[in-house]
């Protein structure tokens, strides 16, 4: 919990450049490596209307997540209205409820209204089938939020701005470890759900390299999410010090309140799934005091960026904005500042005159360049590797007092 406790996780933002079109997925991809679209406006600018979708549940169990994602993108889009001049936004969300069938559905309905890029989805099993899809179709994907691999796997048109599971699970072990957080460390994860199990994954293999002691490895599945007593007891009669929790925030709450009321107290460390745990309705959230989790946001830190955009979400919303906002937020800024380059290179760019699997081309054209580099309320200098995940720098954070802290 010192300043030199972020610096043992990853050493600044490492600068990697992002994959062409042709890097995978889909025979049409290797087209990528012709000319590219051109669109040329009169002045150079860039100009036109861009139809930008999102997809993620806005009800249901995970609403709190699309709903966040939604809330930051819609101003972030404002402010690029607000800006852009000849070149607007239109915007329109779909609700998939967490739910793969539905996600393809809301995908099919953005098809239908003519959506050029697609912000989303929010959560990883409805992304991975989503992301096959608009593979198979040309169509530009930055998600927020769906971390596992399998989303962008073998599908070189899908972006992720969230960190990768397996950066999260490999940084939450390296952060226990340097800083002597625990001497037996139990595990509690989802057995049916890809990110849960990714990150479990990754953060199993980096505590064996670094000689952290797991005495416990629990699992539970949609259906046995309500009760934790056997893997809770099973914890703490091993002496688990401290649980690790790769999971969304709903289970994670009735974790902390089942080891409370069996006088269970160690050190509970989570991931960026948790993030809302404190907006859950009806939750006690002293019973989150001391939780530890890792995420690109905090929403206590003073630069520019960070300031305005915080200000704006409690001037709109009347909260203070969680991880998943900011991920929302800083979406359509990527794609916004990826088109303005193309466009003041290329002698302006009208997006009116473009297909989705044009701007599929120009888009990723302009991500794979290594000079390419976006600063966001996320983090500075964002750059992606070949296989669409992103680089940059996480931050710990710890709720103290109800609220979220920076480490």
């Amino acid at each position: 919990m010192k300043k030199k406790l972020l610096s043992v996780l990853l050493a600044g933002v490492m600068a990697l450049s992002l994959a062409a079109c042709g890097a995978g997925g889909s025979s049409e991809g290797a087209a990528s490596s012709d000319a590219l679209p051109t669109a040329p406006t009169e002045d150079g600018s860039l100009q036109g209307t861009l139809k930008v979708g999102l997809i993620g549940p806005l009800t249901g169990g995970a609403a709190l997540y699309g709903n966040a994602v939604d809330n930051g993108a819609k101003i972030a889009i404002e402010e690029i209205n607000a800006e852009g001049g000849a070149f607007q936004m239109d915007y329109k969300a779909q609700d998939d409820e967490h739910d793969a069938e539905k996600s393809v559905n809301a995908y099919n309905q953005l098809k239908d209204w003519g959506v050029q890029v697609i912000v989303g989805t929010v959560t990883t099993t409805p992304c991975i089938a989503v992301s096959a899809e608009a593979n198979t179709d040309r169509i530009f994907m930055l998600t927020p939020s769906a971390s596992a691999q399998d989303v962008t796997a073998n599908k070189d048109q899908t972006y992720q701005l969230c960190f990768s599971d397996p950066n999260q699970g490999s940084a939450s072990a390296q952060y226990i470890s340097e800083n002597g957080l625990a001497t037996k460390v139990a595990i509690i994860y989802k057995n049916d759900d890809a990110y849960s199990t990714g990150i479990y994954q990754t953060f199993k293999a980096k505590a064996d390299e670094l000689g952290l002691e797991i005495v416990s490895e629990t699992t539970f599945m949609d259906g046995s999410d309500n009760d934790f007593t056997v893997q809770l007891t099973d914890a703490k009669d091993k002496g688990a010090d401290l649980v690790f929790l790769p999971m969304y925030y709903t289970p994670a709450s009735l974790i902390l309140s089942q080891a409370d009321s069996m006088g269970y107290a160690p050190t509970f460390f989570g991931v960026d799934g948790m993030d809302g745990i404190l907006g859950i309705e009806g939750f006690d959230t002293s019973l989150a005091e001391g939780v530890i989790l890792l995420t690109p946001f905090a929403a206590d830190a003073t630069d520019d960026l960070t300031v305005n955009f915080v200000t704006k979400f409690q001037e709109a919303y009347g909260e203070t904005p969680i991880q998943f906002a900011a991920d929302g937020y800083d979406c359509p800024k990527v794609i916004y500042v990826a088109l303005q380059k193309y466009a003041s290179e290329n002698g302006g760019l009208n997006v009116d005159e473009l297909s989705a699997s044009d701007l599929c081309r120009i888009l990723i054209s302009v991500l794979s360049d290594s000079s390419f580099a976006v600063d966001g309320v996320t983090g500075q200098s964002m750059q992606w590797s070949a296989n669409g995940e992103v680089n940059k720098a996480p931050k710990g954070m710890v709720i103290k007092d109800g609220v979220y802290v920076g480490l």
